[in-house]
């Protein structure tokens, strides 16, 4: 189990907003999480950016990791940035991967997103960056 300095695991709502439908990705991460220890919460397809960030909200999540193939990074990154200001919860990580061109991962960093992993990018190295980015927490036999 991961466990965070303040004795609480590190919770991760992932979810895939928007139209795409192709899924496999995302469980395939959660999945990881999981088995590393780390608390999942998976909100299913087709989801709005507002009904992502209520679930996120409501769930008292550190991060949400967003799997997007269908295009739509560019507006929905930024939405759910936005409404996660808007609740008060811009503390929440976001960090996402899918089919992002290079030029435009680098554009939703410097939006605030921590963190894009593209196609090929290993489960280790998404489950090692999680445990980093939420304080080096290590796996609790």
């Amino acid at each position: 189990m991961v466990e965070p300095v303040s004795g609480r695991r590190i919770r991760i709502l992932m979810a895939k907003a928007g139209l795409d439908g192709h899924d496999r990705g995302v469980k395939v991460v959660a999945r990881a999480l999981r088995d590393a220890g780390v608390e999942v919460i998976y909100t299913g397809l087709h989801q709005t950016p507002e009904q992502v960030v209520s679930a996120a909200v409501q769930e008292d999540v550190d991060g949400i990791g967003l799997s997007l193939l269908s295009g739509a990074h560019m507006t929905l990154f930024p939405r759910i940035l936005e409404l996660l200001k808007e609740r008060g919860a811009a503390d929440i990580v976001v960090f996402g991967g899918g089919t992002i061109p290079q030029e435009d991962a680098e554009i939703l960093k410097q939006a605030g997103v921590a963190q894009i992993f593209t196609p090929g990018t290993s489960t280790d190295t998404i489950v090692g960056w999680v445990k980093e980015r939420f304080g080096g927490r290590t796996a609790a036999a």
